[in-house]
Formats: structure tokens, C-alpha cells, sequence
């Protein structure tokens, strides 16, 4: 039996600083305005049988969005970059260390795997500590663009994402296939292909991103902006793609969920904390 009961959770849809931001009233009174820092959680049963959850970013609110989904287990977690509001959170893993006794594995590029050590020098290298306190157990795993690995029945291509002049990491997501071919899973979900913090992709993404059955992207406000494509840009990189269903992420409080959706087809919906896709 292979890899079953497929789900897409979003922890958090937000941009850096969260909607509404310190300082700001709320966009609208729909909780769908209320945005975490972007996050999203793979969950799905093994071909053992074994519940998994892959953690994609661990940014400053991965507390709040744990408990709110209930989280108990995370099998693995899938950096995109070094940025505050998305690694910022790796503390809190140590929890799900607790409940699992064992490390967890954390995969990024080698940049992002330098800069959260010396952040996290504490998780790292533990023997400098001057004293013994609790500390999240955590394996870095270098990986690099294009080049797959499995894990859990599933097949995990790191992509290249353009965040601005700053390359950084998506992720696509298949069935494992002895034969190398993508399968589709019954439920839809995969392949799946998840963009944020995105601005464009170079040449040799695209091809990563055809025969999705979910792709999830980045799309902060209706403005243009250096490192992030706008609504209309997502809006048009969504429609080349063409895949079943996309979802935007990494949205500030310009956009406001009922109206911008209003204005897109159905098969292009605006994501929501909480959001669970199967």
C-alpha cells in the first residue's frame, strides 16, 4: 500500500509581519483576514501505515499554529529560506521532540543551513551550552535544487524560487515511483508544488511546476514589489501553470479574502489559516 489520506494544512498565511501588523486595525471582521506568518504542514499516512507530518517553514508563530491544528507529531521539517518569519520558530520543535523521543530531520540548502547555525548555535552544537537546558534535537540535511530525495513514500525535489536577486527554495512534492514517473495521488493533492516568498523562477523551474494538482504561491498585495509578485502576477503565473487547483499564500492586509477572490476564476482560491486541502 502506498502513500494514503493526503492533506495540505495552512498553519499561517500572512506576510512578515502577520495581518492585521502591530499597529493596524483589522482589515475586516472575516477570520479569513486574520493571517500567522506564512506555514504549512504535509500530512499523510505512510505505505507502513504510519502517520507522518512534514513541517514546510518553522517562522515565529509555529506555536500558535501548532496548537491550533492540533499538531502532535512532525516528521521532518522543509526550510524554503532564512528569513526571520520563516525559520524563526525552531525552538518550539522541541516539543514535538518530547512527545516523539527522537531528532527531527531539517532540510534546506547549505546558505540556510549556515545561517540557522549561528542563530541557533544553542540546537546545533549543543556541547557549548555553559549548562544542560531543553533544546530542540535537530539534523541539518543539506539538499540542493533539483536533486530529489525520498522520504516517507514521497518524492521531495527541491525547486528554485526567485526572491528578488535572492534564489531560494520551493518544493515539489510526489508519489515515490520506481520508475522516476510522477503519479498523480486519488485524492488530487499531488504533485504539488509549493512557492512562497516568490518573484519569479528562472528557466529551469518551470518545468517542475507542470501536472500539479495543488500549487501554492506566493501573492502579497495588489502593489508591486522587489521580492514578491503582486496578486496579478500570481494571478498569471497561476493561469500558465494550470494546475487544478492553486492557492495564494504570504498575503498582507491589502488584500482582503471575499473581495479578491471574488475576482478570480474558481479554480484559483485565496488560502486561509486553518485551510485544509485533501
Amino acid at each position: 500500500m502506498g502513500v494514503r489520506c493526503i492533506r495540505l494544512r495552512f498553519l499561517g498565511t500572512g506576510t512578515s509581519a502577520g495581518v492585521p501588523a502591530i499597529g493596524q486595525e483589522p482589515v475586516s471582521d472575516d477570520p479569513r483576514d486574520v493571517r500567522l506568518r506564512t506555514s504549512a504542514s504535509l500530512e499523510f499516512i505512510d505505505p507502513g501505515g504510519q502517520e507522518r507530518v512534514i513541517l514546510i517553514d518553522a517562522g515565529p508563530d509555529l506555536r500558535q499554529q501548532a496548537l491550533a491544528a492540533g499538531m502532535s507529531r512532525c516528521d521532518a521539517i522543509l526550510i524554503t529560506h532564512n528569513h526571520v518569519d520563516h525559520c524563526w520558530g525552531l525552538d518550539e520543535v522541541r516539543r514535538f521532540n518530547v512527545m516523539m523521543q527522537k531528532p527531527i530531520d531539517v532540510y534546506a540548502d547549505d546558505h540556510t543551513i549556515e545561517r540557522l547555525r549561528d542563530v541557533y548555535n544553542h540546537i546545533f552544537d549543543p556541547s557549548r551550552n555553559r549548562q544542560r537546558s531543553f533544546v530542540a534535537s535537530l539534523i541539518p540535511r543539506a539538499v540542493r535544487p533539483y536533486e530529489p530525495f525520498d522520504l516517507y513514500g514521497l518524492r521531495i525535489t527541491p525547486i528554485t524560487v526567485l526572491h528578488g536577486r535572492v534564489p531560494i527554495l520551493g518544493f515539489r512534492f510526489d508519489l515515490a515511483s520506481s520508475s522516476g514517473e510522477s503519479e498523480r495521488s486519488a485524492d488530487g493533492v499531488l504533485p504539488l508544488a509549493y512557492c512562497t516568498d516568490a518573484s519569479g523562477f528562472p528557466p529551469e523551474t518551470w518545468g517542475y511546476l507542470d501536472g500539479l494538482g495543488v500549487f501554492v504561491l506566493d501573492a502579497l498585495r495588489y502593489r508591486s514589489h522587489p521580492t514578491h509578485f503582486t496578486l496579478g502576477q500570481s494571478e498569471s503565473v497561476a493561469r500558465r501553470v494550470d494546475a487544478l487547483r492553486t492557492f495564494f499564500v504570504h498575503m498582507n492586509g491589502e488584500v482582503v479574502h471575499a473581495e479578491a477572490e471574488a475576482s478570480l476564476p474558481p479554480s484559483i482560491r485565496l488560502a486561509y489559516d486553518g485551510l485544509v486541502v485533501s
